[in-house]
């Protein structure tokens, strides 16, 4: 199964690039009710990734897919959670840290999680019991290179303490935080990226701590929660210290920190 969703990950990533190497092409920038970008490349990755998955016996919750009520939803044991191109405001920025996210999450936990980062030819994949890795796309051909695993959490890193925070949704609370967080790190550096980056700066160990205090979705951090899960690390809800869930009546997400 592993091999299809990073198959569909780098089809879906394709896709995007098509659009995002072409700025002359009319990219339908649309604002949604909650005044989130919406573009032709969010619409492409979203159609790619949901034929693949048609063929699965588990239903798709995708940000560009139909949002059914709970009632239809709760009794969803095992799903797919997707955010075809994590970072929309990265993608109209043009900075490149915009990412495809799929994520299979059972009974509330993400169990599987690929986030494909298609402007860096860079491809993030984890599966609980499996472990956690990295590797090189080659953009031509799709080719995955050598898997490079990702270090458990807890291994020396023998830099200074690194806190991973958004480039574009930095709140008042997370700087609140970060300031905290100085009193007993007086080294600590400030790494800035977007989308699910910031996961997996924290699952690859070039970050200590992503604090996220402000709005997210479900679909924005199920892959990289995997991804995370897979490599030591936890993410958890910021108020009372318990792991994320997912397919939530409400799915937005509490604020968190990854670690």
């Amino acid at each position: 199964m592993i091999d299809h969703i990073i198959n569909t990950a780098l089809r879906a990533g394709r896709a995007i690039m098509q659009i995002y190497t072409h700025p002359d092409l009319d990219w339908q920038v649309e604002r949604k009710a909650d005044n989130s970008p919406l573009t032709l490349a969010d619409r492409e990755s979203h159609r790619v990734i949901a034929e693949a998955l048609e063929s699965s016996p588990y239903p798709l919750l995708s940000e560009e897919g139909a949002h059914l009520p709970y009632d239809e939803r709760k009794d969803w044991r095992t799903l797919w959670i997707v955010d075809p191109l994590d970072g929309t405001k990265e993608f109209l920025k043009r900075n490149d840290e915009f990412t495809v996210n799929i994520a299979l999450v059972t009974d509330g936990v993400p169990v599987l999680g690929v986030i494909y980062v298609p402007a860096k030819n860079r491809l993030f994949w984890g599966e609980k019991g499996q472990g956690a890795f990295t590797a090189e796309v080659e953009p031509e051909t799709l080719h995955v290179g050598e898997a490079e695993a990702l270090p458990l959490k807890g291994a020396d890193t023998g830099r200074p303490y690194r806190v991973v925070a958004s480039r574009s949704h930095l709140s008042a609370e997370t700087e609140s935080f970060i300031n905290d967080l100085r009193r007993y790190h007086p080294d600590l550096e400030l790494v800035s990226a977007g989308s699910s980056l910031k996961l997996c700066l924290v699952a690859e160990g070039k970050a200590d701590i992503y604090p996220r205090l402000a709005p997210t979705m479900e679909w924005d951090t199920a892959a990289g929660h995997a991804i995370a899960l897979a490599a030591g690390c936890q993410v958890l809800d910021a108020q009372t210290d318990l792991p994320l869930t997912y397919n939530k009546e409400d799915l937005h997400n509490p604020w968190f920190v990854v670690k």
